[in-house]
């Protein structure tokens, strides 16, 4: 059986009794860590391991011997309570000593948890717990968490007030940030908000969010809104040093002035269109909307076209270096910006 979305964060934090095991296949070590650390804690409870409730074997100890994985399914466990056994870096030489288990399990027994990278269409490990009726497979990829996701770790740990700006700032660390990068986040949030009742701001959040590699390609680009044609240079090979490559520096320029450009546009002003803006961050739109402002719609169509242009150069067979392209369509905007000379 497989399981995605809200059915596999139910199962996580409440497995379904029918079943014996759970297969966690993924990509990216860390997604793979997270989820199996719910669904021990979902079959066996915050006090499971120190009870001695959890039993760990290592793939190559199951090859060596064939026995430990039924063994350890039927052992009874000195304190009272479920018990799991798990299983890491699983791959399909163990699918017939798994299958085996999996036969001879019975209401009562301890439940296995495997884990293992991603699994292809045709591994027989993955074959195997998706076409049961007694066990389940949950495969991740690097794919954005989706709302319930995102909720789920909220409700986690213990952010339950938000505001709307702090929803969405949130919303935008959960697609930028690693998984265990978002959820150290939340937990250094919740500790801030520790004994305070009042609903977390997007402000609140801003402050205590770790930087990332789009904001620091917006170093860049905040340098060619502001005409600081000198910095953009420096920002560069800044950022050419630390690995962040051209296409994303291109990525949040383009992200950058279609957001000053809508603003620019609202029949409302500047300020009420940067604030209808989706994915732009809290600290940033009230300097944004002053940007917007001082560009004026005619400057940004113009910085607009110049970006245009480079992302089809970066796109195209070119052979000229992708970096220096980026930065001297930034050095032009640079030229554009009516702050220039300040």
């Amino acid at each position: 059986m497989i399981l995605k979305g809200a059915a596999a964060l139910r199962w996580l934090a409440a497995p379904d009794p029918a079943h014996a095991a759970i297969l966690i296949h993924g990509a990216d070590p860390m997604r793979v860590a997270m989820k199996r650390q719910e669904a021990v804690l979902g079959l066996i409870g915050p006090d499971g391991e120190a009870e001695m409730r959890l039993t760990r074997l290592a793939a190559a100890d199951l090859r060596r011997d064939p026995a430990a994985l039924n063994d350890a399914l039927r052992a009874a466990g000195f304190f009272p309570g479920e018990r799991a056994v798990l299983v890491e870096d699983a791959t399909d030489t163990l699918a017939d000593q798994i299958a085996a288990a999996l036969a001879e399990w019975r209401p009562g027994d301890a439940r296995l948890v495997v884990t293992g990278n991603l699994l292809t269409g045709k591994s027989a490990l993955k074959a195997l717990f998706e076409g049961s009726q007694t066990a389940v497979a949950l495969a991740l990829y690097d794919d954005p968490p989706s709302r319930e996701e995102v909720a789920a770790e909220l409700a986690r740990a213990g952010l339950t007030r938000l505001s709307r700006e702090a929803e969405a700032e949130l919303d935008m660390l959960a697609r930028s940030l690693e998984p265990g990068d978002f959820r150290q986040t939340l937990e250094k949030v919740a500790l801030y908000k520790w004994g305070d009742d009042s609903p977390l701001t997007g402000a609140e959040v801003a402050l205590l969010a770790p930087a990332t590699v789009e904001t620091e390609a917006g170093a860049a680009v905040q340098a060619a809104a502001e005409g600081r044609m000198g910095q953009v240079g420096l920002v560069m090979r800044r950022l050419d040093g630390q690995g962040v490559g051209p296409v994303t520096i291109a990525i949040a320029a383009m992200r950058h002035f279609r957001a000053l450009h809508a603003a620019a546009s609202d029949p409302a002003g500047p300020s009420a269109g940067m604030g209808r803006q989706r994915g732009v961050p809290f600290a940033a739109r009230e300097a944004m909307a002053r940007q917007a402002g001082q560009w004026g719609g005619r400057r940004l169509e113009a910085a607009l076209a110049i970006l245009v242009e480079t992302d089809l150069t970066l796109r195209s067979a070119s052979k000229a270096p992708q970096m220096a392209l980026v930065e001297r369509a930034l050095m032009r905007i640079a030229g554009l910006s009516p702050r220039r000379g300040e």
